[in-house]
């Protein structure tokens, strides 16, 4: 130990020179990149960015949760409030249905109705054939020209005909055919012969029964009026039937 203890003490000058040798050149490769002020090199950063920035995220929201009521559920109760909301909405539309149909205006759809059936009945009914149809006639056989009226009268209804200077010869009578009533107006168009050649019946709105049209118009094509060669070719006229209800 003397002997390295001596060493030292004789060498401790070199050896703290070799210490701090060391540690300057450490230091001096530390201190390379800085300038005799004591500044530090700079140098460029170069940031690349990309082209497309990302689109941002949409956010949705979330919706709001109510806070439910903390008390338990009761069944009946809930049936008891179904019960009643279906009550309540099924008596709104009555009454919203009353409020807008009034009275007479349901009277008119039931007025409507009753009028449609009628209608059906009739259309139900077997098509009278022109042909089986049978009348009573009147005829003016034999009797003098002038003593011919132009009113015939079968009971409580009659007929009437407008023909100028002209009198029926054979004139049918539909008047009992029928159960229902009314006065029927048919124009008709005669020749010189005396034939109707065309009957049209007039529409009379308090008659609901078709037949009654078809009877009138029958009659009025089976009338035979006198001949006059001196009237127009087709002379112009009317028949009216006064149909009594049975």
């Amino acid at each position: 130990m003397s002997k390295l203890g001596k060493f030292y003490k004789r060498n401790i000058y070199g050896v703290m020179g070799t210490l701090v040798f060391h540690i300057l050149l450490v230091l001096a490769f530390l201190l390379a990149e800085v300038d005799m002020k004591g500044n530090v090199k700079e140098e460029e950063i170069i940031i690349e960015f990309p082209d497309i920035l990302p689109e941002p995220e949409e956010i949705i929201e979330e919706p709001e949760v109510e806070q439910q009521d903390d008390t338990p559920n009761d069944p009946s109760s809930q049936n008891t409030e179904t019960q009643s909301q279906r009550t309540n909405r099924a008596s709104n539309r009555l009454s919203a249905t009353e409020e807008f149909f009034d009275e007479d205006y349901l009277k008119e759809v039931e007025a409507a109705r009753q009028l449609a059936a009628d209608v059906n009945n009739q259309l139900s009914k077997e098509r009278v054939k022109l042909e089986d149809i049978e009348m009573p006639v009147e005829t003016t056989e034999g009797m003098n020209p002038d003593s011919i009226k132009n009113v015939v009268y079968t009971g409580e209804s009659n007929i009437v005909y407008y023909l100028e200077n002209r009198y029926h010869l054979s004139l049918p009578i539909p008047v009992y055919l029928t159960q229902g009533g009314g006065k029927i107006v048919v124009d008709i168009e005669v020749d010189r012969n005396g034939r109707v050649v065309k009957a049209s019946a007039r529409k009379n709105k308090n008659i609901r029964n078709e037949q009654i049209y078809t009877y009138a118009e029958v009659a009025a094509l089976r009338t035979i009026f006198n001949k006059d060669y001196n009237s127009p070719d087709i002379q112009k006229g009317t028949i009216h039937y006064t149909f009594i209800a049975q």
